[in-house]
């Protein structure tokens, strides 16, 4: 649900979800353009960024992600360039799609977000592993990402897109929280990356809920924001926000999986983390301490 009101370089034509420039030209896919079903008309901040709210909250993958490989005090290694990488890569695909709106960049968008799972799901299935197996799991993986993305692009087929993301995430979680509880770590180590872990996942999950808001109650949401006007509009934008929330979520997870997977001495990672993961860390072990007596 993108935009606000029919002003600017667009007017509407009369007929939801289509639109039309000044030429009276509607897009399509044969141009590149997509015809959205959305009620509302975009670019409405500027006349070079389709969708402002949505393209600028994509930027926090790539704040994130550069946060987090300027964290550490050396060169990052290989795998963890990677990690970070793709998680920035997210934030790029994304603004670029909500930037044009053309049907090339949103299967960039889409796309991105396996990039972002499926090398964190390398790191946690191959950890520990014989070389055998480690072949094996990157093989496999890669098989399965190409099936998902030739379905995705050529077919346009989007539920084995979204379940196959879907189930990679429940992948990662499982496999994080188990590797946590079995490695040697002192308590207050393995008790904040386990809560580290724990509000990653609660990020993630919170921002699919408003995801699943924002596309049920469109409408609504669409005349409460002509009803508050600009800029307060902005708050009920609630894609951006599922961008925000999504990218704390991977955030922590490139972080989490880097940390329990890197064959490094596990240090407590809370201190260096960005905002508000040392916070939402730090209620969260207290709300562990047992209460004292009266």
């Amino acid at each position: 649900m993108m935009g606000y009101v029919a002003f600017g370089d667009f007017i509407a034509n009369g007929k939801e979800g289509e639109i039309k420039d000044e030429d009276g030209k509607e897009g399509d896919e044969e141009d590149g353009t997509l015809n959205k079903p959305e009620p509302d008309i975009d670019y409405i901040v500027t006349r070079y960024i389709a969708e402002f709210i949505n393209t600028l909250s994509s930027l926090s993958y790539i704040v994130y992600g550069i946060y987090g490989l300027a964290s550490y005090n050396k060169f990052p290694t290989a795998s963890r360039l990677i990690s970070y990488c793709g998680l920035m890569g997210v934030g790029i695909c994304s603004g670029g799609y909500h930037m044009t709106l053309k049907y090339h960049t949103q299967m960039f968008d889409e796309l991105s977000m396996h990039l972002l799972t499926t090398p964190l799901l390398y790191r946690l299935l191959s950890y520990n592993a014989s070389p055998q197996r480690t072949k094996l799991v990157g093989l496999v993986l890669s098989i399965l990402f190409t099936i998902v993305m030739v379905t995705h692009v050529v077919l346009d087929e989007f539920l084995l897109h979204a379940v196959s993301f879907g189930l990679g995430v429940l992948i990662i979680a499982r496999h994080s929280l188990q590797i946590i509880s079995q490695r040697t770590l002192d308590l207050d180590t393995k008790r904040d990356l386990r809560n580290i872990s724990i509000a990653g996942i609660s990020f993630f999950v919170f921002g699919y809920v408003i995801w699943l808001i924002d596309d049920w109650a469109c409408r609504y949401l669409t005349d409460v924001r002509h009803t508050v006007g600009l800029p307060f509009a902005f708050l009920f934008e609630l894609h951006g926000w599922w961008h925000f929330f999504t990218a704390i979520g991977g955030y922590i997870a490139v972080v989490v999986v880097d940390s329990i997977t890197s064959h490094e001495k596990v240090e407590n990672p809370t201190s260096r983390l960005a905002w508000p993961v040392p916070l939402v860390a730090r209620l969260m072990a207290n709300s562990e301490l047992p209460a004292k007596p009266a």
